[in-house]
């Protein structure tokens, strides 16, 4: 299977300038050379079954940010993958025209006719060249290729028939491998071959490639490679994209212009090829105004920046504006939780808080009814850290398991962890001596969070637990963590919520990187060994057990059997203690803008925001408009 570098002595320098952007025009295949239109085989979305008209094409949408790199963020809410969620979290075919899944062999079906932006065909040499050129290839992958093409620690083999044909083959099953490419964030396991091959040495020569580098001030021709291979971050606009929108501004600028693909490979029942929005348009501006802009009207469609307290100034616009605020609940486990470290190398509190009736008592001092009517105006859920109705795997009693007010209990439970000398001022004091002052470290920056905190300092005083919060940046948290240094960390919860059963569980155990409660078995396990520490706590081991075993079956009841065990030991044991979950997301639109939905779920995985609600089939409704007129 393995391509040929072409003969001779690799492309000329000239030919290696050709897309550099700022200096050069891009080589042989301007945008517009080839007719626009979609594949010849498209993706016909079925708008009636959601709910939604076939639209009209046209118009601009303007949308702010805090700052030039959320650009990136097109990436996951326009949300092109080559298998994704649909609103009702069932996993499609998307890019690809079909997939054939038999145990542990996956064969991706092409589109035929598929070009990427710049009207070059897209073919499965540009997954090839991502395996063997960019995944396999140790100077651009250190480590090796992403996790999830890794089964007990091996590779696939793959097999490439013809160019719309691409076989992944493993020895046993790979269930983790079509979520992966459903992630907000595409993990994009092709590249486009044509555009980056004259920057790779092993077609450019090496001399050639490292040359190029230097004419753009770069260390190497990986630091090159890298930053021209920039289908996520959306910096890049000579980059050809499959997205709906392809970015038209180079950095720095305050206004970041996106304009449709021509050749995007999604049509409405009509025929009309999608996007139905022309362009789309991101303003800079600093993150404190974000939402009094979009009360001013200077946004069609704005939420990433928006939070809950916002919604009363918001509803005060909408009037003037002519726009609706429209609710939607965030899918995660609570918005507000508690992550004792398991691992902190302070040996006193790492037996403290791997003591259940400790973590059990800091649950149950928690008077989570205030929570919720102070932050989230009494609507939220009070309870545990656990998944969202919404989930086929949701138990409602997992929510309220040792989740109770009930300060007593927590008492008795702390005498009985050996917590029952207290000082002068009635804080308790530790096995040695010291007095039980918690430090809840924070990135700060969820201010529910940091509000939530000042509340819960209040409840654990009352038990005799001191609580004080340590706000900092969010990679010297991070830092901090894995080295064993926190004692606790105050953070949001879980981030899967509305998880089927063939979503994988990670986030449950260690094997999730930076996991504030076991951070040092987490970096044992995405170490394989060589750091951090191996995990000694069976209840966790059984957890570690579980996810391992959901990555080796494919059978659906089975994986939907280890989620809820996973679940339930989560709830017993309370290694992350939760508080309110519920919170609502203001997802602001113009009155004009259609087939958006009034409700829906809102979170990071798996609806990559409103990704799974196609921002491709969003359009300027001109009928609503002449209706507002006759009014």
């Amino acid at each position: 299977m393995t391509a040929q570098p072409p003969g001779g002595s690799g492309l000329s320098r000239r030919a290696l300038l050709a897309g550099l952007g700022a200096t050069c025009t891009l080589g042989p295949r301007a945008a517009g050379a080839i007719e626009a239109g979609p594949p010849a085989t498209p993706l016909v979305v079925d708008l009636a079954a959601r709910g939604r008209k076939v639209g009209a094409p046209g118009g601009t949408v303007r949308t702010l940010i805090a700052k030039a790199r959320d650009v990136r963020y097109l990436s996951v809410y326009g949300y092109t993958r080559l298998v994704g969620y649909g609103p009702d979290l069932t996993l499609r075919p998307d890019v690809l025209e079909r997939v054939d899944v038999e145990g542990g062999a996956f064969t991706f079906h092409l589109r035929a006719g598929h070009r990427w932006s710049d009207g070059t065909p897209f073919t499965t040499e540009d997954f090839r060249y991502f395996w063997e050129d960019v995944a396999n290839d140790p100077e651009l992958s250190p480590g090796g290729p992403p996790d999830f093409f890794l089964v007990e620690g091996r590779p696939p083999r793959v097999e490439v028939p013809d160019e719309r044909t691409i076989r992944y083959l493993w020895e046993r099953p790979n269930p983790r491998f079509l979520p992966a490419l459903a992630a907000p964030r595409d993990p994009l396991i092709y590249r486009p071959a044509h555009y980056l091959k004259p920057f790779h040495p092993r077609y450019a020569g090496r001399e050639a490639a490292e040359a190029a580098a230097r004419d753009q001030k770069l260390r190497g021709w990986t630091a090159l490679h890298n930053r021209l291979d920039d289908n996520y971050e959306l910096g890049n606009p000579d980059c050809p994209t499959l997205q709906a929108w392809r970015p038209r501004t180079r950095a720095p600028a305050t206004r970041f212009a996106f304009e449709r693909n021509p050749h995007y490979h999604r049509v409405d029942p009509a025929g009309t090829q999608l996007p139905y929005l022309d362009r789309i348009v991101m303003d800079v501006s600093a993150s404190g105004l974000l939402a009094a802009k979009t009360n001013a009207g200077e946004a069609d469609l704005m939420f990433r920046g928006l939070m809950m307290t916002d919604i009363p100034s918001l509803k005060e616009g909408e009037a003037a504006h002519g726009y609706r605020t429209n609710l939607w609940p965030i899918a995660r486990g609570t918005e507000i939780a508690l992550y004792p470290n398991l691992t902190t190398l302070d040996p006193v509190w790492r037996r403290l808080n791997r003591d259940v009736r400790y973590r059990r008592a800091l649950s149950l001092a928690i008077d989570r009814r205030t929570l919720n009517n102070t932050l989230l105006f009494g609507l939220g859920t009070e309870g545990n850290n656990t998944v969202v109705p919404e989930s086929p795997l949701f138990s409602p009693e997992l929510r309220t398991l040792h989740a109770a007010y009930d300060p007593g209990e927590a008492g008795r439970l702390l005498d009985a962890a050996g917590l029952s000398r207290r000082d002068a001022a009635g804080i308790r004091l530790m096995e040695d001596g010291r007095t039980l002052d918690v430090v809840a470290e924070s990135d700060g920056e969820a201010a529910m969070v940091l509000d939530g905190l000042l509340l819960i300092a209040e409840f654990w005083r009352e038990v005799g637990i001191r609580l004080m919060v340590k706000p900092q940046e969010r990679t010297n948290l991070r830092r901090r963590s894995v080295a064993g240094l926190t004692v606790m960390v105050a953070a949001q919860g879980l981030d899967l919520a509305v998880p089927t059963a063939i979503m994988p569980p990670a986030e449950l155990t260690p094997a999730q990187p930076d996991h504030y409660a076991w951070p040092r078995w987490s970096l044992n396990v995405e170490s394989r060994g060589r750091s951090g520490e191996p995990c000694d706590v069976p209840e966790v081991e059984r957890l570690i057990a579980l996810e391992r075993e959901w990555r080796l079956t494919d059978d659906t009841e089975r994986q939907g059997a280890i989620w809820r065990e996973m679940l339930r030991n989560h709830a017993e044991n309370q290694w992350v203690i939760g508080t309110v979950a519920g919170a609502l997301q203001p997802v602001v639109a113009m009155d004009r803008l259609a087939n958006l939905p009034e409700r829906a779920l809102y979170s990071w995985d798996p609806t990559a925001l409103i990704g799974v609600q196609r921002l491709d089939e969003v359009f300027w409704d001109g009928a609503a408009e002449r209706r507002a007129n006759a009014r």
